[in-house]
Formats: structure tokens, sequence, C-alpha cells
């Protein structure tokens, strides 16, 4: 976890913290230095939370075809989060889909987003800001404040989009970095099942005696029957036949060159 005082929010001059002053440097010192991409947004979303003293603030992101909060202050924050979701409207769903910053100063007079307004007043929250971050690798989001106060965005609103505006491209590389390494992990794992699926198709061979082709659509076939991942199956009928489990070094061997 960054340091606070490595990662800052110095007050303003009447003395609030100012989002102004966590420039990008401070953003990227923070990726660098937290553990992966969830420990960046937590660590982002504590710290944005003091621009709204007091409140909260959380972290949208549309990802595995749904929304979803990847980092949040509090509890609250996240559950009203979560409330949104499942009603399917409400300031950060909105903000994220549409890409349109949305603000409400008085959740107990706003009539937009069915019952949440009224159900985030009930929980303490009084105004709230949703804002867009612009991602990549097909993936959308918001930064969503909430406050426990009437109006509290009133001088806070053009610092809170510089905020967002510095996080997109923070979150961004973020995304990047970890779409990079999930990638490597794929193709590492399509490396180790590469030498246990062949010496499997020539035990099929052996047992058929077929062609590779003939083996390989066997043992597919197979793994849709049986609802088994064809490595995994493969890994089972070397087992059987050497009597032990293949050795990680079987994994990658006849590798194409």
């Amino acid at each position: 976890m960054t340091n606070p005082a490595e990662f800052p929010v110095p007050d303003s001059e009447d003395g609030r913290p100012d989002a102004r002053t966590l420039d990008t440097g401070a953003l990227y010192r923070a990726l660098a230095e937290c553990d992966g991409l969830d420990g960046f947004l937590q660590e982002l979303t504590v710290r944005a939370a003091q621009v709204v003293r007091p409140g909260g603030c959380s972290v949208t992101l549309h990802r595995a075809r749904r929304l979803r909060t990847v980092a949040a202050s509090e509890g609250v924050v996240s559950g009203l989060d979560e409330l949104q979701y499942e009603a399917d409207t409400g300031p950060c769903v909105t903000a994220a889909r549409e890409c349109v910053e949305q603000h409400t100063p008085d959740l107990a007079t706003e009539q937009r987003w069915g019952p949440f307004p009224a159900e985030a007043w009930q929980c303490g929250i009084r105004s709230m800001l949703a804002l867009p971050l612009t991602l990549n690798h097909g993936v959308y989001g918001a930064l969503n404040f909430y406050a426990r106060t009437r109006d509290a965005f009133r001088d806070r609103r053009e610092s809170a989009r510089k905020l967002a505006a510095q996080a997109s491209g923070a979150v961004a590389v973020a995304l990047r970095i970890e779409h990079e390494r999930e990638v490597g992990l794929d193709l590492r794992t399509a490396m180790l099942s590469r030498g246990v699926i062949d010496q499997a198709i020539g035990i099929v061979m052996a047992r058929r005696r077929c062609d590779a082709d003939a083996a390989l659509g066997l043992l597919r076939r197979r793994s849709q029957e049986e609802n088994v991942k064809l490595r995994d199956l493969c890994a089972r009928i070397v087992t059987q036949v050497g009597g032990v489990p293949p050795r990680r070094g079987d994994f990658t061997a006849r590798l194409p060159g």
C-alpha cells in the first residue's frame, strides 16, 4: 500500500482537501508501488474520498458483461453501487454507460433513477457526483463520489473532474498491464498443455490404430461429452497409462520450434 504522504491530497485555501493537487505524477507513482490493479484502485478511492469529506468514493467498471464496483472507500458506498446495478439505473450506471457526468445536489428532491435517491438518502447520503472514466480494451466505468451533506459539490466539481481525467489515464495503464499479464498467462497455459495433449494423442493412436487428426477428434468429442477441459482429459489418460501424473516438464515437451 502506498504511503499516504506519497499520494497526497493537501488542503486548499478553505481548509478542505483539494483534488487538483493529486496530480498525474502522484497517481502513476501509486500505480507503480501498489500491488496490482485492485490495490491501486482501492488507494485511489480512499484518497479521492477526501475531496468530499464527509463522504465516500467508488470506482465502477464494466467488465465480463456487467457493471461492478472494483474498489470503494467504505462499505456503504459499495452497497449503494450495488443497489444501482440491481435496479439498472442510478448516477454511476448512467455515467458509466452514457459517458456523461451525473450530478445531484439534493437526493431528497431527486426525481431521476427510480427508488435509488430515497434509498441513498436513508443511508445518510445527501448528494452525489458520478464522472465517466475513459478507458480501453472495451472497458468503461465511472468514478463515483458520495457526500453526506447537501450540495457538497458546489465548489468541488471542477477538482473532481480533473481527478477523474487523471485517474482515467492511470486506470487505463493499469488495465493494459493486467491485460498483457493475462495474455501471457494464457499463452503459458497453452504451452504447458501442448505436451500432455500430444502424449494423449499418441496413446489414442496406438489403441485405435488411427492417425493423429482422428485421435485428436476422438479426444475432443470425449472432452465435450464429459464436460471437462481437453488438457485435463489428456492428463488423466496419460496418468492412467503411465501410472503417475505427468511431470511439469512433460507439459512442455515437443513444442513447435
